[in-house]
């Protein structure tokens, strides 16, 4: 009976080296850079922290599928470094000797990938599944709406706009009560120059009111009175 377990076991295990080992059909590498992430703070890579992985692939095969029966008997671990360095892979609940299809792996993996991340105080540059690709940030929202920010670019267009026309409608006007009133200002002098011909100063005469020249009335009131 002995022998039979023995047997047995040693059965089982040629069959899981088969299962996992590097490159192998289904299985991921993984490679961890704790000393990177943490520093001085930094812990060591064992066998309680191998059963912390191994549970958490465990928990994203069930959180990815209600179907899965996933224990963590089921995820096997090889070819593990002191750099901290594995392969991995997923046995099938109900067929020990078949490993779960990558893809679902893959897709368990990348669901869960920021709970595994946080289980090991890590992120996907310092805990990297090399055949998984990273999980993507959620685009980021603006503080601010967009249509507001258009709108109140719109606004300030229009206010832009009101103002300039405003501000050159009371300088036109402006120029143009000046160009009035220099035109007023130079009629006026014109009306009171005097000029001068042959020595004697000459009023001009106002072509509008008439003016009547001194000299010629003297004369004129000297003859009638003949």
């Amino acid at each position: 009976m002995l022998r039979v377990l023995l047997l047995t076991f040693s059965v089982v295990a040629v069959a899981y080296a088969e299962l996992c080992k590097p490159d192998a059909q289904n299985a991921f590498k993984v490679r961890l850079s704790i000393k990177t992430a943490l520093g001085d703070n930094a812990y060591a890579w064992d066998a309680n922290e191998e059963y912390l992985f191994k549970a958490m692939v465990a928990f994203a095969m069930r959180r990815y599928s209600s179907k899965s029966t996933t224990q963590i008997s089921n995820v096997l671990l090889c070819n593990v470094t002191d750099r901290v360095s594995f392969w991995f892979v997923v046995t099938d609940s109900t067929k020990n000797v078949t490993t779960v299809p990558g893809s679902e792996v893959e897709a368990a993996v990348r669901m869960n990938r920021n709970r595994i991340n946080s289980a090991f105080l890590l992120n996907d540059k310092t805990l990297q599944f090399l055949k998984i690709s990273s999980t993507l940030s959620p685009p980021v929202e603006p503080s601010t709406p967009v249509w507001l920010i258009v709108f109140g670019v719109v606004l300030c267009l229009t206010v832009a706009g009101i103002v300039f026309l405003i501000v050159s409608g009371i300088q036109r006007r402006k120029k143009k009560n000046k160009e009035s009133s220099e035109t007023e200002n130079l009629e006026e002098k014109c009306e009171v120059t005097v000029t001068i011909e042959n020595g004697i100063p000459c009023e001009t005469l106002d072509l509008k009111a008439g003016h009547i020249n001194g000299v010629y009335a003297a004369d004129d009131e000297r003859f009638t009175s003949l």
